[in-house]
């Protein structure tokens, strides 16, 4: 059993626009869509995963204009709509509407979320954004979710985790002998596993524990609570930046 901190109720007050998207939800008997939406510093890009249990639709702002794809309920990819004519058209006009309104306040909405999710983790329970002149604002109301609480790195060296190809969202530990050095030895990987929705961890061959300072199966239960942390339960800004897009959505009125 591991220790985890307490689920926290925060309020963030933000400028979301017109939300001309709210005015109209998709009405479609598919249920209440999970809504993910990013931005790229690097490309000026914004993008939008709306996803019901039997699909998803995947937007993203081009040059000109929106691309968009599919994905079936497991989430292969597909080149047609996983669902009817009737119930895609709505869902793609709406879901374009909300990722222009999303795009058009990049990237100072998502640096709000991330000041809000800063602030409740210094311990507050509001947070307010600034304008510049008077605007119409909105109260956002979310629980954020406790993490598990983790000992640091108690091996030699240091660590880090990134992204790897593969299935069910794989990762890997990463590992260096020297703090001068940036982690770049792959020692152990873990990967959810779709049936539990827990992780699954395992350690790589040929690796030379005694240098690690760990034995492999401390190292690979520390990598278990280090993946839930980061992969698995939501953290504050990604639940804030959830709310904010069910708003601009209309969903937050709308199951």
């Amino acid at each position: 059993m591991s220790l985890r901190l307490p689920t926290k109720r925060f309020q963030a007050v933000f400028d979301l626009g017109p939300k001309t998207a709210a005015t109209a939800p998709p009405d479609t008997g598919l249920g209440h869509p999970l809504l993910f939406g990013d931005w790229d510093d690097e490309t000026e890009q914004s993008s939008l995963a709306v996803e019901f249990a039997s699909g998803q639709i995947h937007l993203d702002t081009v040059d000109g204009g929106i691309d968009y794809h599919f994905h079936r309920g497991t989430g292969e990819d597909t080149d047609r709509s996983p669902w009817t004519p009737k119930q895609t058209e709505p869902i793609l006009t709406w879901a374009s509407l909300l990722l222009t309104e999303f795009h058009n306040r990049m990237p100072d909405l998502l640096e709000d979320v991330e000041e809000a999710a800063a602030w409740h983790e210094e311990g507050y329970d509001l947070y307010v954004c600034e304008v510049e002149e008077p605007a119409r604002l909105d109260l956002i109301t979310v629980d954020i979710e406790g993490e598990l609480l983790t000992l640091p790195w108690l091996g030699s060296g240091h660590v880090d985790h990134d992204h790897i190809e593969g299935d069910n969202h794989p990762i890997a530990l990463l590992w260096s002998a020297s703090e001068a050095s940036a982690p770049d030895v792959p020692i152990a990987e873990a990967r959810l596993d779709p049936a539990t929705e827990q992780p699954v961890t395992n350690a790589l061959p040929g690796v030379d524990w005694t240098a690690v300072g760990m034995p492999a199966d401390e190292v690979l239960a520390w990598l278990e609570g280090i993946y839930l942390n980061h992969h698995v339960l939501p953290d504050a800004a990604g639940t804030i930046l959830t709310a904010v897009l069910e708003r601009m959505g209309g969903l937050s009125f709308a199951e």
